[in-house]
């Protein structure tokens, strides 16, 4: 079962969630919060799987509340940021924040009920055309930051590491080279990444087994030290693989 908290300050929205999500075999609605710093407490108390958050909440937003809830490492939930507002700035501070998604209120129930199940499996879940626009941004900004800005990846990047591509056609003009050891299958399932594509499209677009494809995925988290498929993409932004 997949266990979800439902945080929002509107009870009848909380309501609606709870039955379009109960309606299903596999998801459990096992708390709810109405603030930020409710959401936070019961993150901690209950350890859902997943946690549907809303971002205009009294007290404390729900954006603050994901950026505590994520940096905790006693809590392992993903986040989806759901809101009325179709807007990039709130899409990017989700980012920022370390939400795995971002899902309007209008979404149909099959989104929502699949909004959870993509992001209990570790996935993330951006619209294709918000990815792009979004993720460039988020790429862009935190590009100069130190450290493991994003995805986790440090600065400066090697050439030629063991089992890594060096194609000059895997990375624009300009690119740095990438300062993890990837293979090549690594390094074509990145820029599918990065191109929003599932795991189901990333196997026909390589003709291999969907299951081979999230053996992949996994890999490349690990090497790129990225909490999910998000800090991967940002990822392949700064790197010129997208």
């Amino acid at each position: 079962m997949i266990r979800v908290v439902l945080v929002d300050d509107h009870a009848v929205m909380r309501a609606g969630f709870r039955m379009i999500l109960t309606s299903t075999d596999d998801i459990e609605v096992v708390g709810e919060a109405s603030t930020g710093r409710e959401a936070i407490a019961i993150a901690h108390e209950l350890q859902p799987d997943v946690i549907c958050m809303d971002v205009q909440m009294p007290d404390m937003d729900g954006l603050e509340a994901t950026r505590q809830i994520v940096a905790d490492p006693a809590v392992g939930a993903a986040i989806v940021v759901v809101t009325t507002f179709d807007r990039d700035d709130y899409v990017f501070q989700a980012l920022q924040a370390g939400a795995s998604g971002f899902l309007l209120k209008n979404a149909s129930p099959d989104e929502l009920i699949s909004a959870v199940r993509v992001a209990a499996a570790g996935d993330a879940l951006l619209a294709p055309e918000v990815t792009k626009r979004v993720i460039e941004r988020f790429a862009a900004e935190s590009a100069g930051s130190s450290g493991a800005a994003g995805a986790g990846a440090s600065g400066a990047v090697r050439a030629g590491a063991s089992g890594a591509s060096s194609s000059p056609s895997a990375a624009s003009p300009g690119a740095t080279t990438i300062d993890v050891d990837l293979t090549d299958r690594e390094r074509e399932v990145l820029c599918l990444l990065a191109r929003a594509l599932s795991n189901a499209e990333i196997a026909a677009e390589l003709f291999i087994g969907e299951a081979t494809v999230k053996s992949h995925v996994s890999n490349l988290l690990a090497k790129l030290g990225a909490r999910d498929r998000v800090g991967a993409v940002v990822y392949a932004h700064r790197h010129g693989l997208a």
